[in-house]
């Protein structure tokens, strides 16, 4: 057998630089299998722990397998977690950190790639498995159990888990961590510590072990009795509801879903992952559901007999807390890649790929097509949506609402645009108000995470340079990530910010109140401070090198989002809102379970608790 010696440092860079995919066009004019590198390169912050290892192993390949320096790891791997979102699963990011609170500061962009099902590669430096310098520098030590470190704290949130102690365990716990990432039903983050002593030691490893390899996502086939199941079903339902999540767009299923919903009559709503799988102009897509859904999508939701969720996972939010999908005849199917997610609610689990499923069932019910009657209110729910758009052309001193906002940036963008957010009021609004394109949608919701915004959509607009990437942030979000602009700016990756300020959490104001609550410490107004605080945002991104401005107006907002288009730099602009206005209007939106205090003082808690008791006796738990 022929080897190589190489630091496991080195031998892990090596190996991720020869790890293949096919490309999306997947073969070219000769009909010859296009690749390119599965892991897109990694993201570093070099620390004690990583520094000497990983780093000289990154250094002597970054001309094979580049190297991005960030601000900050958690911001970094977001970064990382966006790119493989908009790359569809099918091409992922590596990160890499120092021991201690380096490796710690991941653990919440792990938790966030976890719950939404993404891949990510995480390398985090370790303790010395010899223990010869025992504590070392940013050491955790468990008093009971001497195999603990820091890094444990990844396992509830890595689909993968492996600590390196040995040069050779790379042999097995590399192919093992992409195995999870690139396998559609395990999909999430992997995690492997490496421990600094081990980066930096020789091995022989197998020549072998370096060839090339290439990485195919697989599409498994449902069981055909439920497949079978399945089509009985629709064909026995009156009023069938298909639920669009994001295992539709993973699944690259698109078409596919829009022509099963055009042959067979059945009308489309959307998860906040499943937004944009349909473009909002398709006939027979109604809009979002669940507690931030349209009057239009939730209206079909209520009355459905049968609802069949495509890739989504049921979360609260699509189904307003188990209360909307109201029909008592109603039953469920789910189609998933999981059949851990499958299973949820009682539904009739149909497991394997959307896409595949899809063609396989349109092809069992040929020509069977159900008959709703709801395009009409299609059709005034849109009109609606403009309506609440629209530039009021408010006086000076008086704050435009979110949903101004949004539509001054979708009056200004064209079809290539991707709207971006993660967390506050602009998840709701966007999933109420924004009509992409297909593929124009790009949110981080399963985790809510404050501060994946600015790294999210410099990964996003790495994944897909030819659209045109807006971020959507508050300045509450902004102030918790902002350090990546810089990143942008340096590595010149052009996309547009806009920042809604409220002073304040503006959003879990509007709930605290609607739960019974006063209004305290969201809002800089109530907060326990000494004076408020007056942010200059234009001032900041200005220092960190992005072009800002101020937007006095929604005149001004869309003439500077048009005007951002073209640099070749990140482009911020601020604009002040109204704190008060939620992003819904009229029967928009549905309940969502939040517990409210059982006793207090006040008769708005009163009120707030007897209103939850009236809602949870329409919970339905079981199918």
């Amino acid at each position: 057998m022929t080897t190589i010696r190489l630091t496991a440092a080195q031998a892990m860079v090596k190996w991720l630089s020869v790890q293949m995919t096919p490309t999306a066009s997947s073969s070219d004019a000769a009909g010859a299998q296009k690749l390119e590198r599965y892991v897109d390169g990694m993201w570093a912050i070099f620390g004690h722990g990583n520094v000497a290892g990983m780093g000289e192993a990154l250094h002597g390949l970054r001309e094979e397998f580049p190297t991005w320096r960030g601000q900050n790891e958690q911001t970094m791997a977001h970064a990382a977690i966006a790119y493989a979102k908009a790359k569809k699963r099918t091409r992922a990011m590596a990160v890499t950190t120092s021991i201690g609170p380096g490796a710690t500061n991941v653990v919440t962009a792990a938790a966030l790639a976890h719950v939404n099902r993404l891949p990510l590669l995480i390398v985090a430096g370790d303790v010395f498995a010899t223990r010869r310098p025992d504590p070392v520098l940013q050491q955790v030590e468990d008093f009971g159990d001497g195999t603990v470190s820091a890094n444990d704290c990844f396992r509830p949130v890595s689909r993968y888990f492996d600590r390196i102690t040995r040069p050779e365990h790379l042999l097995t716990a590399l192919p093992r961590a992409l195995r999870t990432m690139t396998d559609p039903a395990e999909c999430g983050p992997a995690t492997l510590a490496f421990c600094q002593d081990v980066q930096c030691e020789a091995y022989d490893y197998p020549e072998a072990f370096f060839e090339p390899r290439v990485w195919h996502i697989r599409r498994p086939l449902a069981d055909s009795r439920e497949v079978e199941e399945m089509v009985t079903r629709i064909r026995a339902a009156e009023k069938p509801l298909i639920v669009a999540g994001g295992g539709v767009i993973y699944a690259q299923a698109e078409a596919t879903l829009a022509r099963f919903a055009e042959t067979h009559g059945i009308p489309v709503i959307e998860t906040q992952a499943g937004k944009g799988a349909l473009a909002q102009s398709h006939p027979m897509n109604f809009g979002a559901s669940g507690v931030d859904g349209s009057a239009a999508a939730n209206a079909l939701a209520a009355e459905a007999d049968l609802v069949i969720g495509i890739g989504t996972r049921f979360q609260d939010f699509t189904t307003g807390s188990r209360t909307l999908f109201a029909n008592p005849e109603r039953r469920l199917v789910s189609v998933n890649v999981a059949a851990y997610d499958a299973e949820k609610h009682g539904a009739l689990a149909v497991t394997g790929d959307a896409r595949v499923t899809l063609e396989r069932v349109s092809e069992a019910l040929r020509d069977h097509r159900a008959h709703w009657a709801g395009a009409d209110a299609r059709t005034q729910w849109l009109a609606a949506v403009t309506e609440h758009c629209r530039d009021r052309k408010r006086p000076a001193g008086e704050r435009p609402s979110d949903a101004e906002v949004i539509g001054a940036v979708q009056r200004a963008t064209g079809e290539d645009a991707v709207a971006m957010c993660a967390a506050g009021t602009m998840p709701g609004a966007l999933k109420l108000l924004w009509q992409p394109s297909q593929g124009g949608y790009h949110m981080e919701y399963g985790f809510s995470c404050m501060g994946y915004e600015i790294a999210g959509a410099m990964g996003l607009k790495l994944a897909c340079p030819e659209r045109e990437v807006i971020c959507f942030v508050g300045d509450g979000s902004y102030m918790m990530a902002n350090s990546e602009l810089a990143t942008a700016v340096m590595r010149r990756i052009p996309f547009t910010v806009v920042l809604t300020d409220n002073r304040g959490y503006g959003c879990i104001n509007r709930l605290q109140q609607g739960c019974g609550g006063a209004p305290f410490n969201n809002l800089y107004a109530d907060c326990n401070v000494a004076a408020q605080p007056e942010i200059d945002y234009v001032a900041h991104a200005a220092a960190m090198g992005a072009h800002a401005v101020k937007a006095a107006t929604i005149a001004d907002l869309e003439e500077a989002v048009a005007a951002a288009r073209g640099r070749d730099l990140p482009t911020v602009i601020v604009i002040e809102t109204d704190a008060g206005e939620g992003p819904g209007f009229g029967e928009a939106g549905h309940w969502w379970d939040v517990a409210v205090p059982e006793t207090g003082d006040s008769d708005r808690l009163e009120k707030a608790y007897a209103a939850y008791l009236d809602h949870q006796q329409r919970q339905r738990l079981v199918n």
